[in-house]
């Protein structure tokens, strides 16, 4: 993983797999970049994860959706979010045709 997180993104294929890249790692600690252009989360599929996770959008945007919440919420770049351990939550659109760029820092309590 380069040391600039705009560097080396990959193409822009909404039919091709996000790129998620560990950044660090630490006991209880792992940072991610994660690059979306245009993918969501299968249909009827949840993230329920052992860890929390707070997620920055850096550029581009996106609609998450938590379980426990009627709407998506809408992220731009410099929006964040804290999302807890076991809160089931999905990816419901990345801009297609932009380098949607996350970073993901996944921790334990």
């Amino acid at each position: 993983m380069p040391d600039n997180l705009f560097t080396a993104l990959p193409a822009l294929d909404p039919r091709a797999s996000e790129q998620f890249d560990e950044v660090l790692r630490r006991p209880g600690l792992r940072i991610e970049r994660i690059v979306s252009s245009g993918q969501a989360s299968p249909p009827g599929f949840w993230y329920d994860q052992d860890e929390g996770e707070w997620v920055l959008l850096l550029s581009g945007s996106a609609a998450l959706h938590l379980a426990h919440e009627s709407e998506p919420r809408v992220l731009r770049a410099g929006d964040h979010l804290d999302i807890p351990a076991h809160c089931r939550h999905r990816v419901v659109w990345t801009e297609p045709g932009v380098a949607t760029v996350w970073l993901a820092v996944f921790y334990r309590s």
